[in-house]
């Protein structure tokens, strides 16, 4: 029988080390931090409950549908659902791949390196998206000039405009993705994230439909439909099936007339999750809206951190003066009545998720500069930063090159706090009915759970108020286990 080697003692004295006993192999601080935050159940419990969250939010579209995965039509077969994908769809699925497929082996480059090339192509492709959006809906307005209109009704419109935002923005982020490899990897990296982006978004320059009849045509005996798992979009409305409770069969609420019209394979299609006022499927509300929690918490907090650090980076670099002056501007920011704010912007603003975002970053950047600002004070003055200075390096050089990757874990473990915060201000918003317009969301079903006649539906309340307190649970308790982590007051006591 082979001798075993006991594990290590998780502690030890100063004693034991010098001898030899529990000495390990030296860890990187991130990877050190890691390992502590994996050691804690209730952490990789969250982890995994926002990775299954990430999953439907990518997918919901390919779950949760209306159209039909396959369509026949005179011996002719076609797939409405991936004719109606919108190019943020497409983009999301292709983004899920790339993840998987980059950051799951364990060979290769750092993984560090690998996910800032992941954050670099979301952000990139992200912009692509929202400004040819944009750019068209001003272009396509009625009021817009008559070149514009001109412009909108060419043929080459819809492969010209996303071409020439995507080579725009390809350049912008080769300039600013400098310190991240040689020029060529980043030129390879940015070119392929401009020509996906911008050939996904003229495939898809036609707008879903929002409104269809495949179940009437279905059956009248003019198609054969095959549906995917969940055969009902977030949109389709049926007001004979308002607050209908979990489990409800589709013909049970419609009548016997209209039931008997029903296919045989559509009569036993069940609302898993209820109905809610609008006669919607609950089930894929909750898998579509886990697509806004995502995206308000991530690029809100995104927002934020990006201005935070740098305000914060000028006032503990250089005090004085600027430190006095930006830091008043700081607490003016402190004092701002964030969900007030949100609600007077909900009535003179367009309610969608990108106004809600853009007011959520502007406004909650205060506590990363704060994080920024002492950090930076207690490196201003140490050995590697005057040696930058001696050398004559750029100011944007020292504070984000050297300076920032020293003096940024405050900042990372408070976002994990902010994402959850936002979440939960989306959520009160849409609860109030000033959240974005269209777009499914776990506050708003949440607020269909007392109608108007003051009717308990408890399936609206239990359903999407277990969504919002997992997921800010869950951002909470990653945020706590990291914070302990990188403790050095925590992490003596461990050695």
């Amino acid at each position: 029988m082979s001798a075993t080697t006991p594990n290590p003692p998780e502690s030890v004295t100063g004693v034991q080390l010098a001898q030899g006993i529990g000495h390990q192999p030296a860890k990187g601080f991130w990877a050190d931090a890691w390992s502590q935050v994996l050691k804690r159940p209730a952490a990789v419990a969250s982890i995994a409950w926002i990775a299954i969250v990430a999953v439907f939010a990518i997918l919901a579209p390919f779950i949760a549908s209306g159209h039909p995965l396959t369509q026949t039509i005179d011996g002719q077969t076609t797939s409405p659902l991936i004719d109606n994908l919108s190019s943020a769809d497409v983009l999301l699925l292709i983004f899920g791949i790339i993840t998987a497929a980059m950051m799951l082996p364990k060979r290769g480059a750092p993984r560090s390196k690998r996910g800032a090339a992941l954050v670099l192509a979301a952000i990139q492709a992200g912009a692509t998206v929202i400004l040819t959006a944009a750019i068209r809906s001003w272009f396509e307005r009625r009021s817009a000039p008559q070149f514009a209109q001109d412009a909108a009704a060419a043929a080459a419109f819809p492969y010209a405009l996303p071409i020439a935002i995507a080579s725009l923005l390809a350049i912008l982020f080769l300039i600013a993705s400098r310190p991240w490899q040689s020029f060529a990897a980043r030129l390879a990296w940015v070119a392929m994230i401009a020509v996906v982006a911008a050939g996904v978004i003229s495939f898809k320059w036609t707008e879903p439909l929002e409104r269809f009849d495949y179940r009437e045509r279905e059956a009248a005996g003019m198609i054969d439909a095959t549906y995917t798992l969940i055969p009902f979009s977030p949109g389709q409305t049926s007001t004979s099936l308002f607050f209908e409770p979990p489990g409800t069969t589709l013909g049970e609420g419609l009548g016997e007339r209209a039931a008997g019209r029903l296919p045989p394979e559509d009569a036993g299609k069940r609302f898993i999750l209820g109905t809610d006022a609008q006669g919607q499927d609950v089930l894929t509300q909750m898998l579509h809206a886990c697509r806004l929690s995502i995206s308000i918490g991530l690029v809100s907090t995104s927002i934020a951190v990006v201005i935070g650090v740098t305000i914060g980076a000028l006032m503990g670099y250089f005090g004085g003066w600027v430190d006095l002056l930006l830091y008043r501007v700081v607490e003016i920011f402190m004092a701002i009545p964030l969900l007030f704010l949100l609600i007077v912007a909900a009535g003179v603003l367009p309610r969608n998720t990108y106004v809600m975002m853009i007011i959520i970053g502007c406004v909650t950047w205060t506590g990363a500069a704060r994080f920024t600002r002492a950090e930076f004070f207690k490196l201003r003055n140490q050995d590697f930063v005057q040696s930058a200075r001696s050398v004559g390096l750029p100011l944007r050089s020292i504070l984000f090159r050297h300076m920032l990757p020293n003096g940024v874990t405050p900042v990372l473990v408070d976002a994990s706090f902010a994402i959850a915060a936002a979440i939960l201000i989306e959520a009160i918003l849409s609860f109030l009915g000033l959240g974005p317009v269209n777009q499914p969301s776990w506050g708003r079903l949440l607020s269909d759970s007392t109608n108007e006649t003051g009717v308990f539906k408890w399936w609206l309340a239990i359903f999407p108020g277990a969504a919002i307190f997992l997921t800010v649970l869950a951002y909470n308790l990653i945020g706590e286990a990291l914070r302990d982590a990188i403790d050095p007051k925590l992490k003596k006591a461990r050695v």
